[in-house]
């Protein structure tokens, strides 16, 4: 029961880790995108959203006010993280 109890705590801590680096990484870009510098790719935006941190993509988008008429972070988005929400509740009522 402890090993699950750690586990959860990294899990957690993973997630807020993700969340915070995806949603500082929308900034960058978005401060790169005013400046005319070199741009992260939107395949690596998409892909910290899909590996946790789409709550930080979703609130990178609304604080940043960056790739909000992009149809594929509009939908893209709240599509990952309705996914993720799916997979979470699955693994929970599982175990």
């Amino acid at each position: 029961m402890e090993f699950l109890t750690l586990l959860g705590k990294t899990f957690v801590l993973y997630l807020v880790v993700i969340n915070v680096v995806t949603f500082l990484m929308f900034g960058i870009d978005k401060w790169k995108a005013k400046r005319s510098k070199w741009r992260i790719r939107e395949a690596a935006l998409l892909g910290l959203a899909a590996l946790g941190g789409s709550i930080g993509a979703w609130l990178g988008m609304k604080v940043w006010h960056h790739k909000t008429l992009h149809k594929k972070f509009m939908y893209g988005i709240p599509a990952i993280f309705i996914i993720q929400l799916i997979l979470l509740g699955y693994l929970f009522l599982k175990y």
